[in-house]
């Protein structure tokens, strides 16, 4: 194996024994968390993407190259055929461009997945901390609740006479209103009841106004 490629397949190795590490149910993810978070990591962390990403597209180049070498050695098998030392010679070759088209295919499936996995370890350690967070809090509201029980236990019997008082004040409020939606209900019948007779004096008025020019009228033609 050349120089490139055990250096490929050692980073797969790492890569394998950091999953592990990370799948180990022994480590918490608050644990993780504060690897995650630490001083050394936040020092490099801008150094570090930097050769991660340079190393992941120098992976991918790799994996182009293999796919490359496997579909030139597979030819070549193909066209040696019926020749026994050039076919080996093609299989060999073929077989280690398939060796490396594994061994960096599964580099760079392992980067992502290491990747989802910090993430999702980064959230479950959040979502641990705010359930923490938010018991913490019920519980103080569960222990001030129940003191400010105790501190008004001597309290209930004044409390109850201000209750009651309340509920009179309302039932006679509740009396009052009922009084004068009545009283409203009544002005109104009375006002169309008063409107209904305006409007029979207003007729009336019209054909007494009627009778009298015509009475008017024949009297002034009767002096004539």
């Amino acid at each position: 194996m050349s120089l490139q490629w055990s250096l490929v397949a050692s980073f797969l190795y790492v890569e394998i024994a950091f999953v592990i590490l990370l799948l180990l149910p022994i480590i918490p993810a608050r644990t993780w968390q504060k690897f995650f978070k630490s001083r050394f990591l936040k020092s490099i962390e801008s150094q570090a993407n930097i050769w991660f990403m340079g190393f992941l597209l120098i992976l991918i180049l790799m994996f182009v190259d293999s796919i490359r070498e496997m579909g030139r050695y597979s030819a070549g098998r193909e066209a040696e055929h019926g020749h026994l030392d050039s076919e080996l010679q093609y299989s060999m070759k073929l077989f280690r461009a398939q060796r490396n088209f594994y061994i960096a295919g599964f580099a760079l499936f392992l980067c992502l997945v290491i990747r989802r996995l910090v993430l999702l370890i980064q959230a479950q350690a959040s979502l641990l901390a705010e359930r923490d967070a938010a018991l913490k809090q019920a519980k103080g509201a569960s222990d001030a609740a129940q003191s400010l029980l105790k501190g008004n236990s001597g309290d209930t019997r004044e409390e109850s006479a201000e209750v009651k008082k309340l509920r009179q004040d309302l039932d006679d409020t509740k009396d009052q209103l009922v009084k004068l939606t009545k009283s409203e209900a009544a002005v109104k019948k009375q006002a169309a009841n008063l409107t209904a007779e305006y409007d029979n004096l207003l007729k009336e008025h019209a054909k007494l106004q009627k009778k009298y020019e015509a009475v008017t009228s024949s009297e002034s033609s009767k002096d004539k």
